[in-house]
């Protein structure tokens, strides 16, 4: 298992080119690059930056993915076309960085229900279009959003067998459902994992600064097939100086090592 950090760890309080600096510094396995706005979707944002990216394994970009993953279950032509154009822009950046992952939200649940048979078209299309860049589509568990529960993603695979998985601690967490059955769920499928821990007060924090057992959880991953890249993925706000990231990765590095 590589143990890394997201850079969206870092937002806003770092630009992404900087974070990434630190993310190096700090001695991490890999990194996940958060593209955080259209500015950043495109490939010459990437380019631009392609000195300070380099020198680390880039496991997988992420995109804010309200500004146009929704577009991509639209019934319109035209709007699918918009949200095809940013997917474009970003898989390119992927390539750029040499990302072979992609860590998808998908719809916004509230706003397009669950109907699995239909998201599914929807899903393959999105697989196929990013395969064309060298690049998996990694499904996140989100609470908001299209795998809000366990039980949906075997559900879509069963119907898009391209699709992979993104497991994320803390959304399992925010869903209500325990993460055993996420994992359970992803079996096999897991791509890439998203990790966070969670203070006896139920507020977010660092691995290593709260309740959560990660010698066990790692265990489980192993038990379920993952051997893949972890990256520490927080919030600005849940840490103080980011020097306290180094500490958690170090931690983590640890416990992955022992567990070897």
């Amino acid at each position: 298992m590589k143990i890394g950090i997201s850079t969206a760890s870092f937002f806003p309080r770092t630009e992404s080119e900087n974070a990434i600096e630190k993310i190096k510094e700090f001695g991490a396995d890999c990194a996940e690059v958060f593209l955080g706005t259209f500015y950043e979707y495109r490939p010459e944002f990437a380019k631009a930056h392609a000195q300070a990216f380099g020198g680390i394994e880039i496991s997988a970009v992420h995109a804010l993915s309200g500004n146009f993953e929704p577009q991509l279950f639209s019934s319109s032509r035209r709007v699918r076309g918009d949200g095809f154009y940013w997917l474009d822009q970003v898989m390119r950046s992927a390539q750029v960085l040499g990302a072979k992952k992609y860590t998808f939200h998908g719809y916004i649940s509230r706003c397009s229900g669950n109907n699995v048979e239909e998201a599914a078209k929807y899903f393959d299309g999105v697989c196929e279009f990013c395969a064309r860049y060298g690049v998996d589509v990694c499904l996140e568990n989100v609470s908001w959003c299209a795998y809000n529960r366990p039980g949906l993603f075997a559900e879509f695979k069963s119907r898009c067998p391209r699709l992979a998985a993104a497991l994320d601690l803390k959304q399992a967490r925010r869903s209500g459902y325990p993460l055993n059955m996420y994992i359970e769920d992803m079996r096999g499928s897991i791509s890439h994992v998203h990790l966070s821990d969670v203070d006896e007060n139920g507020k977010m924090c660092l691995p290593g600064r709260g309740i959560y057992d990660f010698e066990e959880i790692f265990k489980r991953l192993r038990g379920a097939g993952f051997d893949g890249p972890a990256v520490i993925e927080v919030y600005g706000g849940d840490y103080g100086d980011l020097t306290e990231l180094k500490t958690s990765l170090e931690y983590l590095k640890e416990i992955a090592y022992k567990l070897k």
